[in-house]
């Protein structure tokens, strides 16, 4: 495997470098001073920040974008072989590293490197450790699969040896990263299109676990099924978190103010500690934050920074965002894209003010759709009205056989009231009709849909 040398910088060429995590990759080489250069498939305001800062970007991946000089190209999992710049790169005997790969190797630079990994709540727990860290006057590197509104981005270069990241377990890749800390949210099925099943994705989750040192540290949910298989072979210190008193962090009695935000009592080791109060909605957002307050106490920052971190913490895009209100009608975006995570998000929904719930849905990948329709019905069926677009594909060709309309079908078949439109515009008209003074519109999904609220909203 290419070997990156800090200490000699050299030209790194990013095929897709306006994603979310590579764009954050390109800037930290460019603060090192690597000549970076890259391509995506259109100009967004993450591609504008690396020109800005020094990047070379083409628009459109083409061979003729490939030059003998470029010593090293990144690329991500969804980039396939018969890519134009991967053949003309391996014309020119370019070595090549995955966006995981780099993420490890830049992990080795620091004294202590953070992975947060979980089916479910990464970005947003990254987000809080972060603001915590921040607060705590850290100096943090960050690298965030979203934006954090506290750093108007989702990278940011420190200066002290604490690095915290993200760790993805889709196609294994956090199998490449190098944690001195890691936390694990939660194991659930998801991505079944590259994993076998739950046994396969636990598997996964262990041998991430099983790279952590002797002086490392695991976070982990205690309430994990089976948590015995993943912890105890583990030579490195364990700590849980979750809904028993049993764990190291857990919570009670939890309350809501009148914008569905948690107020909970902290239980160390089953003794009451500090009480809490989040600034961002739902029970889901309890655990996330014990976990954040786990990692925090483990670095010494002191309650009082962390209690204020949580009370000020407003989330990051696409998580519960308030996007605006229009003739009364409250319009919220939100990631969530599996049905734990459309759990999370209508029962949070729920404690929020609102007449009639609207949970315009946006399912992503035909394979998750498929794997998970019935629990996708019954998760839907927790707002009053649904309004469903077609499947956002992503990186996937075949629709093996079902669509928007089958979903529908099912959620139909709960007594729901369920709508199914194939264009946004569409969509966008029916909700007008629709939406009255008081109800609470909710985006959801992975794709694109966020441009619905958005359109409606004039912003």
């Amino acid at each position: 495997m290419y070997q990156i040398d800090f200490n000699h910088p050299v030209h790194a060429y990013f095929i897709g470098i306006g994603g979310i995590s590579m764009s954050g990759l390109a800037e930290i080489l460019l603060e090192s001073g690597f000549h970076i250069s890259g391509s995506d498939t259109r100009e967004s305001p993450l591609t504008k920040a690396l020109i800005e800062k020094g990047a070379s970007i083409k628009y459109g991946q083409r061979a003729e974008n490939m030059t003998p000089d470029m010593d090293v190209v990144i690329y991500t999992a969804a980039i396939k072989n018969t890519n134009p710049e991967m053949q003309a790169a391996d014309q020119y005997h370019i070595p090549k590293l995955t966006r995981a790969e780099l993420l490890g190797q830049i992990m080795r630079k620091y004294d202590t490197p953070i992975a947060i990994s979980g089916t479910h709540g990464k970005t947003t727990t990254t987000s809080l450790v972060s603001d915590i860290l921040l607060q705590g006057n850290m100096d943090p590197t960050l690298s965030i699969g979203g934006i954090l509104k506290t750093i108007g981005g989702n990278f940011r270069m420190g200066r002290s040896g604490c690095f915290v990241t993200e760790a993805c377990e889709y196609t294994n890749s956090f199998l490449s990263f190098f944690p001195k800390i890691s936390i694990i949210l939660n194991i659930e099925e998801d991505h079944l299109d590259f994993f076998k099943d739950i046994y396969d994705i636990r598997d996964s989750f262990h041998q991430f676990a099983r790279l952590l040192p002797a002086d490392g540290t695991l976070i982990i949910n205690g309430d994990i099924d089976h948590l015995d298989e993943l912890i105890s072979d583990l030579p490195c210190n364990v700590i849980t978190f979750g809904t028993s008193a049993d764990c190291d962090y857990s919570a009670d009695g939890i309350t809501y103010d009148e914008l569905a935000r948690p107020t909970y009592q902290l239980l160390r080791h089953g003794k009451e500690a500090e009480s809490i109060t989040l600034g961002v909605p739902g029970r889901h957002n309890v655990y996330n934050s014990l976990a954040a307050i786990a990692l925090a106490e483990l670095l010494h920052v002191g309650m009082s920074t962390i209690k204020s971190a949580l009370l000020t913490f407003a989330g990051t895009d696409r998580r519960f965002e308030l996007k605006g209100k229009i003739g009364g009608v409250t319009i919220i975006d939100d990631y969530a894209h599996h049905p734990t995570e459309i759990t999370a998000t209508l029962t949070a929904a729920k404690n929020y003010p609102h007449k009639t719930t609207w949970c315009v849905f946006q399912p992503h990948t035909f394979t998750r759709t498929k794997a998970f329709m019935t629990d996708f019905a019954k998760a839907l069926s927790l707002a009053d009205k649904v309004v469903l677009a077609d499947i956002y594909p992503a990186r996937e060709t075949d629709n093996l056989g079902i669509s928007s309309r089958t979903l529908q079908a099912e959620i139909e078949k709960l007594g729901r009231d369920c709508y199914y439109f194939p264009s946004f515009d569409e969509i966008e008209n029916f909700l007008l009709e629709n939406c009255i003074n008081g109800d609470l519109l909710i985006t959801m999904g992975a794709g694109d849909v966020v441009k619905i609220g958005e359109k409606i909203l004039g912003i």
